[in-house]
């Protein structure tokens, strides 16, 4: 499956595969929840916010019961999907293109005692390896982003829900009527030329005829979640020496550092869709 892979979704796949990334995502990043947290106070754990975000996700789907199949589009640890079958009892398939990642979700997925609920594929979005209307939801945290073509992701979502399903997701954006080039220190670090928007994925919905069920603009959540990062990076500098590269560590602080700089400029945008596939 790799030599089908386009050159955004190969890029990420061999940084999330590398040993440094791993271990920085594992120890820095809130361990099983490696996406943007909700924060009560400013100090809070990454582990603690991230898990909050997989809760008020939950929440929105509604009511989802034992027998629903859930897909998690850009899966990392799975720790959504563990939450999802704890809760619910659902079955989960996770879709993940770092195999690095899904190792450690299976093995996770072990310990826990939920193998038989949870599918770990290694694969991209664009092309999901699943039968039609085969899902009654789709779950997706801070993952399309990395895709090159964020069209056909949403469209591979349409597909594999079932009528009536629901596809809750977040993802870091430009902000509407941010240009790319303003972003390029960002871009840069992501080895991305250009993100989603909050305009563009209510515009494809609206062109698949999805219901909107309500848009969460969130974006001070980024800044908060970005700024904490960088700052639990910075006070596990000795912890990591051993584990993890010095260049790479100084590449996150300043990348960081960007994505703290374009929140608070104005220029970034983070929040929860809700869509259902009628």
């Amino acid at each position: 499956m790799t030599s089908t892979y386009d050159d955004a979704t190969r890029t990420a796949r061999d940084y999330y595969n590398s040993s440094d990334a791993d271990t920085f995502y594992a120890e820095v990043w809130g361990g099983e929840d490696i996406h943007v947290g909700l924060y009560e106070s400013p100090d809070e754990p990454i582990k603690t916010a991230s898990r909050r975000t997989v809760d008020h996700l939950a929440d929105r789907l509604g009511n989802v019961k034992t027998e629903h199949h859930v897909l998690d589009l850009g899966s990392g640890y799975g720790g959504a999907a563990r939450r999802l079958v704890e809760r619910f009892g659902c079955r989960v398939t996770c879709l993940n293109l770092s195999e690095a990642e899904n190792e450690r979700n299976r093995a996770l997925n072990e310990q826990s005692g939920v193998s038989d609920r949870i599918t770990v594929l290694d694969g991209a979005f664009e092309k999901v390896p699943l039968d039609d209307a085969s899902v009654d939801f789709v779950w997706s945290q801070d993952a399309i982003l990395h895709s090159g073509d964020r069209r056909q992701v949403l469209e591979e979502v349409h597909r594999t829900l079932r009528p009536g399903g629901r596809f809750v997701f977040t993802d870091p954006m430009r902000s509407d009527g941010t240009e790319p080039g303003e972003l390029e220190a960002i871009l840069a670090r992501i080895h991305l030329t250009d993100l989603g928007s909050p305009g563009f994925y209510l515009e494809t919905a609206a062109a698949l005829g999805w219901r909107d069920l309500g848009y969460e603009d969130m974006t001070a959540q980024l800044v908060k979640h970005y700024t904490r990062v960088l700052e639990t990076t910075v006070a596990y500098a000795a912890r990591l020496d051993d584990k993890v590269s010095g260049d790479y560590i100084e590449r996150m602080k300043r990348g960081l550092r960007h994505w703290v700089d374009g929140g608070e400029a104005g220029r970034l945008a983070w929040g929860v869709f809700l869509f259902e596939r009628p």
